[in-house]
């Protein structure tokens, strides 16, 4: 197993739709994509979609096929399961599809205000005991704050009741607007076709009778955000 992590990570540093950044190089500073994204990564100028946490990729890619007008960006620091999406759209010449392999803390390093169209985050892990590490937290959410466009939207896919009920608060006390939010996707059917894209782990809790949440919201770049009193 160690030798096909480092076979894949050998690989990725081939890959042309790659981007690793070393924490050392992007704290208290910018990277040197900041702002140009568009340009010099992808090289058009159509607007950008974050999946943060992306793991194998599964909706970077998916997403990437059903929209070619824009550009999708998967975000995760686990090199070995991020190869997978990568290769598929190296193999499959989606052009539209990148990766960037950093720790989501020093987001705000790779980005400038209003160059991030959407966000996908595609089963975060909860933190049951660390408010602060989800990403929905306040801390979190201020970060996306900064760099998101006007009217841009976030989409949030869990199995996690706590997590989804706690983002569902943390919304409501600080008055942002909510546009769609089931407790049972598929049960009670999504509006959307590229809510039916599921990511590997989705898989598994479906298959184990789970129920699957989803939210979709906006921020007010105008106004920060505070966790719940109750938090």
């Amino acid at each position: 197993m160690a030798k096909k992590k480092l076979a894949r990570f050998a690989e990725m540093l081939q890959f042309d739709n790659v981007v690793q950044a070393a924490s050392e190089d992007v704290v208290n500073r910018r990277h040197p994509f900041y702002g140009r994204w568009a340009e010099d990564f992808f090289g058009s100028s159509n607007p950008i979609v974050l999946e943060l946490g992306c793991g194998k990729g599964e909706y970077t890619v998916g997403l990437a096929k059903m929209f070619p007008g824009m550009n999708f960006l998967g975000v995760d620091i686990k090199g070995a399961r991020m190869w997978k999406g990568a290769k598929y759209a190296t193999d499959n010449s989606i052009s539209n599809a990148g990766f960037l392999r950093t720790r989501i803390e020093l987001i705000s390093s790779f980005f400038a205000p209003g160059e991030i169209d959407q966000i996908w985050l595609t089963f975060p892990d909860p933190q049951p005991r660390k408010t602060r590490k989800r990403l929905t937290s306040a801390s979190f959410l201020n970060r996306y704050r900064g760099f998101m466009s006007s009217g841009g939207k976030l989409h949030l896919k869990t199995d996690s009741t706590e997590l989804h009920n706690y983002t569902l608060s943390l919304l409501k006390a600080n008055e942002l607007p909510v546009e769609e939010a089931t407790d049972d996707l598929y049960g009670r059917g999504g509006t959307d076709k590229i809510l039916s894209i599921r990511t590997y782990y989705e898989q598994q809790f479906l298959n184990l009778g789970k129920p699957i949440y989803y939210l979709r919201f906006r921020l007010d770049g105008a106004r920060e955000i505070t966790e719940p009193d109750d938090e």
